[in-house]
């Protein structure tokens, strides 16, 4: 779970960006993409050509606030180990879309993905259908419904199949599918296995689903994957625990999921938040 500090350096960072000229409208929808990760992370959104442009860098710590188009419905995920040039092209170690920065399509295998369909309402779910290579959390705020935080509570590459293991320089970066490594018609839920009736949990998948108990671990899996919120805004963190308190800062309003979260960090932080705007504009 995240920390205090780490929750205060997440809400300086959005509140910085927002500050920083970021525009938000009433009815706009708002993506804070935070990276929690000990390392650099380069997310990929697709379709994303008016939506972050379809990928960018993130380094340890960094924060950033992106206005998804209306009725935008597709997905987004972190590539992981990338290299590339001041012309962005280059490789990933997982969830590559080509040589790209900037993704036109699907990322390859495996890659841990946050899947939206923005509408009344938003349906949203983490899946690992296409296998696991971050921890990922997407938490609704301040949004009417169900609207639950989907995704992981823990980091599944530690505790990989070693068959399904993907690893580099000795060290396992990401966790494919047992469908993407078998190609059998019981792992790929086809064929005789083409339904919800005859596709069923297999090993593989209740070890992802151990990890990320709130996301899809195989093609049939709980429809309750697959959540339902309105009129909100959305928080995608990398590395992060879906039961961690998250926060966003727009329309010089500060928004928490949760009361509890809002409570504590509103009790120990707001007189350094209430200083923050003065010290953006006058610093």
């Amino acid at each position: 779970m995240a920390s205090d500090h780490s929750i205060l350096s997440t809400v300086v960072l959005v509140l910085t960006l927002v500050s920083a000229g970021t525009e938000v409208c009433e009815s706009a929808r708002i993506f804070t993409l935070i990276n929690d990760c000990k390392e650099t992370v380069w997310p990929a959104i697709f379709p994303g050509e008016n939506f972050g442009g379809g990928g960018f860098e993130m380094k340890s710590s960094q924060s950033i606030v992106l206005t998804a188009p209306v009725a935008w419905s597709g997905r987004i995920w972190g590539r992981t180990g990338c290299n590339f040039n001041k012309n962005g092209n280059g490789t990933c170690q997982t969830g590559r879309c080509g040589t790209s920065l900037k993704c036109t399509g699907s990322g390859e295998t495996p890659a841990t993905l946050a899947e939206f369909t923005l509408a009344t309402p938003d349906f949203y779910d983490v899946s690992l259908v296409d296998g696991f290579n971050l921890p990922l959390a997407v938490t609704p705020i301040n949004g009417k419904g169900n609207c639950s935080v989907a995704g992981c509570n823990g980091d599944l590459r530690p505790n990989c199949p070693k068959e399904l293991a993907v690893k580099a320089n000795g060290k396992t970066v990401g966790c494919r599918s047992a469908c993407d490594v078998f190609n059998t018609d019981e792992y790929c839920c086809r064929g005789a296995y083409g339904g919800p009736g005859t596709c069923k949990p297999t090993k593989y998948s209740e070890t992802f689903k151990a990890a990320c108990p709130a996301a899809y671990s195989y093609a049939y899996d709980d429809p309750t994957s697959v959540l339902t919120c309105s009129g909100t805004d959305y928080v995608i963190t990398f590395c992060s625990s879906r039961n961690a308190s998250v926060c966003t800062y727009h329309n010089n309003k500060l928004h928490c999921n949760g009361s509890e979260g809002k409570k504590s960090l509103m009790g120990k932080w707001w007189p350094l938040m209430l200083g923050l705007p003065l010290m953006i504009t006058y610093g």
